[in-house]
């Protein structure tokens, strides 16, 4: 079996970040809590629940296209139990994100009463929060109707501090992401990897995507054997699967010798783009 890697990134603008948040948060009367489908725990800053402690919360699970849809409603279902507001999304279509305007006025439907009986004109602020390249630009991006907000498929683009003006009197406050010093959970650290929210230069991607095929060979071999083209039986240890992914692609170095690091990064990207099917790393029952 393929080796875990210790993953750790925590650069210096993301404590600023941290900071930044913690200064904001009286500014705003909810927070938008982004994750993604595919590892919903896994990609939840637990520092938010202490930094928001008060506000309430939106849980939007987004690249819900590209998980498991059975698996999405099974973490909907089981965040919805623990009273937080959820829905699954997808921002680059804009597929649920109709429903967010009405559940952000259900949820903050006493304060909206208040501030028509003070006959105060205030707009709804919203702080948008979460770690990096879940979409958080991407969302605003769709409820603005337009480029609002810079948007890059890589951890650590958005910088500063933007706020955003919706129709209907809401205002997005966009903010970088935001992971925590240490992952006590290696397992953890591994999936922010997978799904591109550490940033690659830090890792090695050949042993990073050896452990992503050791983990998806076991219930998703026939995508993999259909998408690389690998001939046979799949092998169960990373390194061989790596290696028959590289064959079957044609990925050859001199004297016929797999080239399992053009197979990493291509593994990687297809993984992180779809196109190995809708696949969910996690389950709530779990």
């Amino acid at each position: 079996m393929a080796d875990m890697q210790t993953v750790q990134w925590f650069p210096g603008h993301m404590a600023k970040t941290r900071r930044m948040i913690a200064e904001c948060l009286p500014l705003v009367d909810c927070v938008a809590e982004l994750a993604d489908a595919r590892i919903p725990q896994s990609s939840r800053n637990p520092e938010l629940d202490a930094l928001c402690a008060g506000k309430p919360r939106i849980l939007l699970l987004t690249k819900a296209d590209l998980a498991d849809a059975a698996a999405t409603a099974g973490w909907v279902a089981h965040y919805q139990a623990q009273s937080l507001h959820t829905l699954a999304v997808d921002c680059r279509s804009g597929t649920g994100l109709n429903r967010f305007l009405p559940l952000l006025k259900d949820v903050l439907r006493d304060k909206i009463t208040r501030n028509a009986q003070k006959e105060q004109n205030r707009p709804l602020r919203v702080l948008v929060a979460g770690i990096p390249n879940v979409g958080k630009s991407t969302f605003i991006n769709h409820m603005a109707g337009g480029r609002r907000a810079k948007t890059e498929n890589r951890p650590g683009v958005t910088r500063g501090r933007q706020w955003v003006t919706l129709r209907g009197g809401v205002e997005l406050l966009d903010t970088p992401g935001v992971l925590w010093p240490k992952f006590e959970d290696q397992s953890v650290g591994e999936k922010l990897a997978f799904i591109g929210s550490v940033k690659d230069t830090v890792l090695d991607t050949e042993e990073l995507a050896a452990r992503l095929l050791e983990l998806l060979a076991p219930h998703y071999a026939d995508a993999l054997t259909a998408r690389f083209k690998c001939k046979g039986e799949l092998p169960r240890e990373g390194g061989a699967l790596l290696e028959a992914v590289a064959r079957g692609r044609g990925f050859l170095v001199s004297g016929g010798e797999a080239d399992t690091l053009r197979a990493a990064g291509t593994v990687l990207e297809e993984y992180r783009a779809g196109k190995l099917g809708q696949i969910t790393l996690e389950w709530a029952e779990d």
